[in-house]
């Protein structure tokens, strides 16, 4: 299975980027994985939000294809623990998905029309995390379940 992370705007931190560079590395030997990042809109002071997130929506649908599972990284979305996130991981897998696609939006969440395309929304915290931060622990989780689903000596009940 194929496993995309689009994310709006790069990751400006040098730190957090050191460490999902090393978990991409790390997710290397389970997936084959990529992050499509798309640039951040400028002159956004003219738009209100919901302009934003419009054009942002129409920027993350563009990397979609029609046969992508798409799922958006939201507060509203579903939670799991991350025993639960490998199994549902490996259901996707089981099932003969080919491309599992994660999208972090922008700082206004999404546009209708990336919330209509979706397939399914997770959740990583009740927490509100910086973007920046997402990246980071969304990575680490990924790499997480995987090391799960392999029977590794990561995680730890």
């Amino acid at each position: 299975m194929k496993t995309t992370l689009i994310q709006v705007g790069k990751t400006t931190s040098k730190d957090f980027q050191k460490i999902i560079d090393e978990y991409v590395e790390r997710l290397s030997h389970y997936t084959q994985f990529s992050i499509v990042t798309i640039p951040e809109l400028k002159n956004t002071k003219a738009l209100t939000p919901e302009q934003q997130k419009q054009m942002e929506g129409e920027l993350i649908l563009r990397q979609v294809r029609e046969s992508d599972h798409l799922v958006l990284l939201d507060e509203h979305g579903k939670e799991f623990r991350s025993i639960e996130l490998a199994a549902w991981i490996e259901k996707k897998q089981t099932a003969g998905m080919r491309n599992l696609v994660y999208v972090i939006g922008g700082p206004f969440g999404f546009s209708p029309s990336v919330y209509q395309r979706a397939n399914e929304q997770l959740s990583l915290s009740r927490l509100t995390f910086s973007h920046q931060m997402i990246r980071m622990l969304f990575t680490e989780q990924l790499y997480r379940a995987y090391t799960i689903i392999n029977g590794e000596k990561y995680h730890h009940e």
